[in-house]
Formats: C-alpha cells, structure tokens, sequence
C-alpha cells in the first residue's frame, strides 16, 4: 500500500496561510497530484474527453461493485451534489403519484424542497435531528398510501454527521413494492454500500466527498430500466437537470448536453486513481475512522460536548454543541482557529448552536492531532469553558 501520509501530494506541504486544512464536508483538503491534474487544457468534442468520461463512469461503477453488465449506469451532471439530487428526484419521480422523503436534518428537508419547487407531490416522513431513521414508521406510512412511487432517504445526514440505516430502510421499501433513491452524497466510498443488497434504485453523490476530488459534477448511479421507463414517460420537470437526456449524450455520442467541467473531470481521474491505490472503500473508511477516533478522543480531553451519541455517528463529520459560556464567540473562534490554518464548519441543527468537524478528504491522524492543538490555544487564548452547554429537544415538525 502506498505511503500516503508521507507522500509528496499531502496537504502538508503547503504553508497553512495559503493552504489551510480543511474540516468540513466539501469542499476539501485534496492532494496536490490532484490540484496539478487540472492544470490542463482539453477540448469539449475532443475524443481525450470522451475517454475521460467513459474511464470515470466506469470506475464509479466499480466503486459501488456494479456494472452496466448488471443493468446500472452513471450518469454525471454539473454543479454541486444537490444539483445532482435535484436532477434525480426531478428525473425519476413519475408524473403521478408521490414521492416520500425520509428526513431528519437540513438535507432531508433539501429533497423535500426540491421534490415540492418541481410540483411533485412529496411527502416528508420526518425524525428527530439525533433520531435514526426507523423503518417500521416507513413502512406504516407507505402501507397506509398505495400512491407513493418512491422513497429517498440520506444515508449521512451532514447536518449532525447522523447515519441512517440505508439497509433497514431498504427493507421496508421493498416489502412495499416502492422504489428507493439514496443520497449518499458525504458516504459514498467510505462507506461499502451493496446496491442490489440494500434495494436500492437510485444513488446520488459527488465529486468533492469521499472520493477526493474537488467541487463540479456529481453523480447519479441509477438502474438501467428506470433511465428508460423516465425518458419514455417524459418525466423530466427540468431542460438543464434531465438526467435521461445527459445519458444518451453520454450513451450516443460521450458528450456532456452543455459545457462540461473539463478540469474537474481531469482531477477527479487522478483523484479515483489515489482511491484505487490507497485500497478502495475499505482502506478510506479505516482512515476516516482513524480520523474520526481520533477526534472525539481528543474533544472529549478538552471538554466539548458532541451533539449525537456515540453510536448514532457516522465517521464522515461530527458536531458539537457550542460552549454556552458568555467568553465564547463562534466567529472569533472560527476566525482564530483559521488563523491557524485550521477550517471547521457552522453548525445547522434547528435550535442549537453547534459547530461540525469534518473527518474527510486529504486528512490523516496527525493532522487531527494538530487541529486539537490549535483548539487547545484558541480555548486557553479566548478562556471559555468548552463543556459548559445548554442542550436541546431535537426538531422534528419544525424543520
């Protein structure tokens, strides 16, 4: 296995004032191999690009251990994830009927948005922000409406850094006869998700997660039979976001519909082939544990309080409550702790004040260990308590 940590494409090797490591869940610390892949020209209609994107599709495949051979293919659409999401549920949610949203954070409550702005009748199947997904209500729900299509679920809530069961879930949909879309925007390849185990039928992510790359396109993985069935029904709500229509460009011709994100895809090869090398979903998800380990050992030695119980955690991004103590400011702390070279990310927890700490991208042990440094200086410098916390009731209908 290569020496990742020691290699030259660590973040590391760039001064923290121009190069600051990044905690949060997207965009990311990348590897500098990555950054110099996009140094490239390369034309839109040229055949290099076409190869590019059938390489990429084709690798994501494999990352989820599928394959057109099985009846699946990919799809990449530009822009953020949620640009991603918006063209599945836009795409693939039948002119008729409902779509369900199992929601438990801000990222539940996107796809309902999402679903509603399209004129698509939704309906929220909501929990509690520290609550998990629970498949008996989902089951109930759909049992007691014979009119929802399809059901999709968040498999990392990043809101919180929560982790739904995507295979429990999967179970109730098809005991129900429904079909099953997943946003595994923040998990996918640090997590092994076994598509045809879980049920599933749609999968979302993106770029700048856990594959390393940086922001541009994201992905949708989809069953074959369902691409199909969407472009015959005409189901598309979206000229830009019509994911059958990005397809058969990529099917007929390899081609993007509208410009397409050329030096993102070049780093994104690069990036897919570090995965590959460092050992794929398994490898990744020990060193985000490692990561994750690493970093509520330490935030426990210095008083902070986490937002989720233990075992309710993913390892992807963590959150804590923000000390109630009067000497604590979020932005002088988000400010001085930049100054370090240290990013974090706001907190989102409806009614809480909270911060999150991201465990992915370019990042190893040693340098959670030196992001606790620079919060044990910036926690004696500004002299708050980090434990002192006022906790609590976890939204459910007020999201």
């Amino acid at each position: 296995m290569p020496d990742l940590e020691n290699d030259q494409s660590h973040g590391d090797d760039f001064p923290a004032a121009f190069d600051p490591r990044l905690f949060t869940p997207g965009p990311l610390t990348t590897s500098l191999s990555v950054k110099q892949a996009m140094v490239h020209d390369i034309g839109a209609w040229d055949a290099p690009l076409r190869l590019l994107v059938r390489e990429i599709r084709s690798s994501l495949l494999e990352i989820a251990d599928t394959s057109v051979e099985a009846g699946w293919e990919c799809v990449l659409m530009q822009g953020s994830g949620s640009f991603s999401v918006e063209s599945a549920v836009v795409s693939l949610s039948p002119r008729s009927g409902r779509f369900a949203v199992v929601s438990n954070g801000a990222y539940g409550e996107r796809m309902v948005k999402i679903a509603q702005m399209a004129g698509i009748d939704v309906v929220p199947i909501r929990f509690a922000e520290d609550e998990q997904a629970k498949a008996g209500r989902v089951l109930e729900v759909l049992e007691s409406d014979a009119s929802i299509h399809t059901v999709g679920v968040i498999h990392c809530e990043t809101t919180t850094g929560l982790i739904n069961d995507i295979d429990v879930v999967g179970r109730a949909v098809r005991k129900a006869g429904r079909r099953y879309m997943v946003d595994a925007m923040s998990s996918f390849g640090a997590y092994p998700i076994d598509l045809e185990a879980i049920g599933a039928d749609v999968l979302i992510s993106s770029a700048n997660k856990c594959i390393e790359g940086v922001p541009g396109f994201g992905f949708v993985l989809a069953r074959r039979a369902l691409l199909e069935e969407a472009g015959v029904g005409g189901w598309a709500r979206s000229h830009c976001m019509d994911l059958y229509d990005q397809w058969v460009g990529f099917q007929t011709g390899g081609k993007f519909r509208f410009t397409p994100p050329n030096q993102i895809l070049l780093g994104f090869r690069q990036a897919l082939r570090e995965f590959f090398a460092e050992g794929g979903v398994a490898a990744r998800q020990l060193r985000y544990q490692g990561n994750h380990e690493a970093l509520l050992e330490g935030m426990a030695r210095l008083g902070f309080v986490p937002f989720l119980p233990r075992e309710r955690m993913s390892h992807i991004i963590t959150t804590f409550y923000c000390p109630s103590d009067p000497k604590f400011d979020f932005d002088t702390f988000y400010n001085r702790l930049s100054d370090l070279g240290m990013v974090i990310y706001p907190g989102k927890v409806t009614g809480a004040t909270c911060f999150r700490i991201g465990n992915i991208g370019r990042l190893f042990p040693k340098d959670i260990e030196a992001l606790l440094l620079a919060l044990e200086q910036v926690v004696r410098v500004m002299g708050f308590e980090p434990g002192r916390v006022e906790r609590v009731a976890p939204a459910t209908e007020s999201l």
